[in-house]
């Protein structure tokens, strides 16, 4: 006998899967995509965080599959399919995966100092937990329950973050503004000023010609100048004009 090819063997699972998929399933899949928090991928792919790079791969090629606009007559299939792809985009990208599993972590230890207040308080919790070492705690984290506040913290922190970065993107867009508007205005303000200069140097010989003409006026009129006859006065030290003293 041959060997089997584990790639067909998957792809035939997919068809026989895909077969039995009714209409309804690929609505509702649809509806739980677009329902997902939309800057957690791994609830777009119903996925853990603790998923690896394959599991994305092929979660991301049965679900898009599942919802593919040709196949799902869902009015809103083509932006589910979309919101598919970006959330795998985002999990391939290291750079992206190494944010959302550093939010999780810290969602995880929010958790665990949460809990371990609450054991204080619960003194059988408490001694249950240091008579197993630890294991008491794993099982706790891998229950449902752990997982639901878990995925619920991460949201809270993921918005705490996303609305961070949208303030400093709004400070970061003011700040450019502002100092486009300024930009603006020196510009204004260096074309207000050559503009006048070139004014002046344009008026410069209109000037000067006025000038000209003025001082030819002013040396005419000292020429032909007749000047009033100097009145003597009664005091010589005064040098106002004194009227005549009549005498009887």
């Amino acid at each position: 006998m041959g060997e089997t090819n584990p790639a067909t063997d998957e792809d035939l699972l997919l068809k026989n899967f895909f077969a039995e998929v009714s209409e309804v399933e690929r609505d509702n899949e649809v509806a739980r995509i677009l329902s997902c928090f939309k800057l957690n991928p791994f609830e777009h792919l119903n996925l853990p965080f603790n998923s690896s790079l394959d599991d994305v791969k092929k979660q991301y090629r049965k679900l898009s599959l599942m919802v593919h606009p040709d196949k799902c007559k869902h009015p809103q299939a083509k932006e589910a399919f979309g919101a598919l792809a970006k959330a795998q985009q985002l999990l391939l990208d290291q750079n992206e995966r190494d944010y959302l599993l550093s939010q999780v972590n810290s969602a995880k230890e929010e958790l665990r100092v949460k809990r371990k207040k609450q054991l204080k308080k619960d003194t059988a919790s408490k001694i249950k937990s240091l008579v197993e070492e630890g294991k008491y705690d794993q099982q706790y984290e891998q229950s449902e329950e752990f997982q639901q506040e878990l995925r619920t913290k991460v949201r809270e922190l993921l918005t705490e973050q996303e609305w961070r970065r949208r303030k400093m993107q709004m400070r970061i867009s003011e700040e450019e503004g502002r100092l486009k508007r300024d930009e603006e205005e020196q510009k204004e303000m260096w074309k207000r000023k050559r503009e006048h200069e070139e004014q002046w140097e344009g008026t410069r010989e209109q000037r000067v010609s006025s000038w000209r003409d003025f001082m030819k006026a002013g040396k005419k009129g000292k020429k032909g100048e007749i000047r009033p006859p100097k009145l003597k006065t009664e005091d010589p030290n005064k040098s106002y004009v004194q009227r005549p003293v009549k005498r009887g």
